[in-house]
């Protein structure tokens, strides 16, 4: 428990209290209930391994537009805790790197997903944001449709083609890029099943965040009953 000056701090505590009630409301968060759409995408995945839904091969051309960045910018020669998100091959923090202040006629658009040609690394990138080197940014050909949810879906698809990939000079290739193959749900008119996608994330979304809520929950429970006393 937090103290100061050698005494509890309950001021702190209830602050504390107070701020993760609200946050777990404003972000809705606290509703962690599958509802019966997203419990049947689930079961379709699950127990039938998706046979009850069509399925078909979409070329990354078919999907994207793939995209130079407008400026690479040498991270050596940044200077970080500026105004938009800096973008780099690691695997962490949805691969931002820092933060930074640059000409704005330089930075690439934002519900896009960044891809590291040498890792093979891939976020949504839900703002506006300047890149390092070897990053190339995939517009979606369905913009009306995609966003962040279908955005995670489709990143997971092509994990999964890109882990088989024989990485080298010429896996840099745009042309190489565009010829990779991803399995998607398709709906009659054989185009890529967004809502299907949609539902999928948020019950998977529901279910990790599941015993969180349940834990914060308790601690929140533990800490008023101290606060009480």
């Amino acid at each position: 428990l937090p103290f100061t000056h050698d005494k509890l701090n309950l001021d702190y505590i209830e602050e504390f209290i107070s701020t993760l009630e609200a946050y777990l409301q404003a972000t809705g968060l606290k509703d962690v209930e599958l509802s019966e759409a997203e419990a049947e995408s689930l079961e379709i995945l699950g127990t039938t391994g998706g046979a009850l839904i069509e399925w078909r091969e979409f070329t990354i051309s078919e999907l994207f537009t793939i995209s130079t960045p407008k400026k690479k910018f040498n991270a050596n020669t940044l200077k970080f805790n500026g105004k938009y998100p800096y973008i780099a091959r690691g695997e962490k923090n949805n691969g931002v790197r820092g933060y930074i202040t640059e000409d704005e006629q330089y930075l690439n658009a934002g519900n896009t997903i960044s891809f590291g040609q040498d890792t093979a690394t891939m976020f949504y990138q839900p703002n506006s944001y300047f890149t390092g080197d070897k990053i190339k940014i995939f517009a979606s050909k369905y913009a009306n449709d995609f966003d962040k949810m279908t955005a995670y879906f489709i990143i997971s698809m092509m994990k999964k083609s890109f882990s088989e990939f024989s990485w080298g000079s010429s896996s840099y290739n745009v042309k190489i890029l565009e010829k990779v193959k991803v399995i998607l749900p398709v709906v009659d008119d054989d185009i890529p099943d967004f809502a299907f996608m949609t539902t999928v994330i948020k019950a998977t979304q529901k279910l990790v965040i599941k015993n969180i809520v349940e834990w914060l929950d308790e601690r929140i429970e533990a800490t008023k009953q101290v606060i009480s006393k």
